[in-house]
């Protein structure tokens, strides 16, 4: 009775031992880096903080990073999701191929990347002087950062689905087709359900992932003030200028906008996982 009754040993240390290594190891990589924005930024006067804050030039930079984050993790979740349904719905020649394309971006310097980019969607490049027949400029423009977004955020979509995907039995889209549902009511009563949760998390990855991004954006933005400017770039220009306050202030102003939307999405997703449970 006493072996029946004996506590199973676990293989990784205890409760107590592990959450105070995972504490440690955040509070050294994430939270101490955090407060110290947080600390250098309250050391100016609320006056001056605001100012920092409320400048044309700060605000815009803000506004162009937020909005085309957005509308690249937009783009990416429709497309990421055609792209994992293909990869795990059918067969064809060169499919390994593509597989291990949706995961260049990951392996990609960015810089490189942005390079790469800016001489295809230059005026002059492949695609852009293709666009520039229709009066459309990609590169040094608003469109041409959302493309550079796109690029570095697909993999975080399609990666995120995928799996979920993988386990997502036919039988129960045979079983709708039969009955005579539609291909859209299919994917919209029984696979989009499914891989709402999973899609909002790529999303948000996707999202994350792209607000901070310098490298691949730097060439391709054309880096003009209260057009094309993003955020990153305009901390980086007042580090350059030892204006180390300025520059904490626009990352703390960042860093609560994207705390504080990440939440709402984390929200949706959690959301959609208790539907998707009761369902």
């Amino acid at each position: 009775m006493a072996s029946i009754h004996k506590k199973k040993r676990s293989v990784l240390p205890g409760f107590g031992i592990s959450m105070g290594f995972t504490i440690l190891y955040l509070s050294l990589i994430v939270l101490f880096p955090l407060s110290g924005i947080v600390l250098k930024s309250a050391g100016q006067s609320w006056s001056k903080f605001w100012e920092t804050v409320t400048d044309p030039r700060v605000v815009a930079s803000i506004q162009i990073s937020f909005n085309t984050a957005f509308y690249a993790a937009l783009v990416n979740a429709v497309f990421g999701l055609i792209v994992a349904w293909v990869l795990v719905r059918y067969t064809f020649p060169g499919k390994r191929l593509i597989d291990g394309l949706v995961d260049l971006p990951f392996a990609l310097p960015t810089a490189v990347a942005g390079i790469a980019l800016t001489s295809i969607y230059a005026p002059n490049g492949l695609l852009g002087s293709f666009f520039m027949q229709y009066g459309i400029k990609t590169a040094y423009s608003q469109i041409g950062i959302t493309i550079a977004l796109i690029f570095i955020g697909l993999p975080f979509v399609v990666r995120t689905v995928q799996p979920v995907l993988e386990d997502l039995e036919k039988d129960v889209e045979e079983a709708a087709a039969s009955l005579g549902a539609s291909r859209w009511r299919t994917f919209r009563s029984i696979i989009f359900p499914a891989v709402l949760p999973s899609l909002l998390t790529g999303f948000a990855l996707a999202f994350a992932r792209s607000i901070g991004e310098y490298g691949s954006v730097v060439f391709i933005s054309g880096n003009m003030p209260m057009k094309t400017e993003i955020a990153p770039l305009l901390i980086r220009t007042k580090l350059e200028q030892y204006d180390y306050t300025g520059a904490t202030t626009i990352a703390l102003v960042m860093l609560i906008i994207s705390f504080v939307l990440l939440l709402l999405i984390n929200l949706l997703q959690w959301r959609a996982s208790r539907r998707t449970i009761n369902v």
